[in-house]
């Protein structure tokens, strides 16, 4: 033990001079808590074999789930988005059922479009009426997004420790 170190709490000085007790190194990267899940829930995290710093990793590119995560953030657009898988719906039947403002309803509604996640046609009978449906292929385009960031990708031929 060092002479800042006593019976296993490494200890470093700060910028006004008093120590900060910090958990020895096995302790702080062998196991890491899911933020928002209970605190008895623990995992383990594969380490690589041999230690040390790679710098030659890729940068990954993560617009596309991104910005599809920040347009479903909300969540009267998520709540749109449930209503439309029934089928087409008009304005005032989606502020009904999400208990918004209409206009509210529509701003969202014009995020989603731009998005490409839905479309709107007018009634054939009355054109005054707009319905919105959501665009199958691009839902399916913005699930296959974020499947591929959240989705499994650990090698499980990868050697741990």
């Amino acid at each position: 033990m060092g002479p800042l170190s006593h019976r296993g709490v490494s200890r470093s000085p700060t910028v006004r001079g008093r120590p900060t007790a910090r958990p020895p190194a096995e302790a702080r990267i062998s196991k890491r808590t899911l933020p928002g899940a209970a605190p008895s829930l623990v995992v383990d995290l594969p380490l690589p074999r041999e230690p040390g710093c790679r710098l030659d990793l890729p940068h990954p590119d993560v617009t596309a789930p991104a910005e599809i995560a920040a347009v479903l953030a909300d969540p009267t657009r998520a709540g749109i988005l449930e209503l439309l898988e029934a089928g087409p719906c008009c304005v005032c039947e989606m502020a009904a059922a999400l208990g918004e403002r209409p206009n509210n309803v529509s701003n969202h509604l014009a995020r989603l479009r731009e998005a490409g996640l839905v479309h709107a046609s007018r009634h054939r009978a009355d054109a005054r009426w707009i319905y919105y449906e959501r665009d199958a292929a691009a839902c399916a385009a913005a699930l296959a997004a974020i499947r591929g960031l959240l989705g499994p990708t650990a090698d499980p031929h990868r050697e741990t420790i």
